[in-house]
């Protein structure tokens, strides 16, 4: 596992996600992406529904993920993201990790775009995000 990740959340498998094989159903990891992402915006005052008040969607327009490690009931594991941009893209690169042993347990990318009162656009609070934390990283990475 690479040393520094843009935004780490540390979380449990509840019960009910397991399926008859005792592992997490594959759907549930959409969901775990969607909550680290949605407390990482949280984190850096970036409200949904704020947004949406003002005509702005950021919305998921592509989703690739790679199943690797299963999780079970009640095993904690870290889920990471990276964000970069590529045009109008937002992407989030992010990752699953079993704790303690950090095994690998689900890699994806979300590509997201923000529509503003319907409509595809740039979204400047993101722009600045974006290249906020990747100087943070940077600094980090040549320290």
């Amino acid at each position: 596992m690479k040393k520094n990740y843009t935004f780490q959340l540390e979380l449990k498998v509840r019960d009910y996600e397991c399926d008859l094989q005792g592992i997490v159903n594959n759907a549930n990891y959409q969901h775990y992406y969607e909550h680290t992402r949605h407390e990482f915006l949280v984190s850096q005052d970036i409200s949904f529904a704020e947004l949406h008040n003002q005509g702005i969607d950021l919305v998921v327009a592509r989703a690739t993920m790679a199943f690797k490690t299963p999780l079970h009931s009640r095993d904690k594991y870290l889920s990471v993201l990276d964000l970069r941009q590529d045009g109008l893209r937002y992407i989030f690169d992010q990752k699953i990790f079993r704790l303690p042993d950090m095994a690998l347990c689900n890699s994806a990318r979300f590509d997201s775009v923000a529509t503003i009162n319907g409509k595809l656009g740039r979204l400047p609070l993101l722009d600045d995000l974006v290249n906020r934390v990747n100087a943070e990283k940077n600094n980090e990475d040549n320290q």
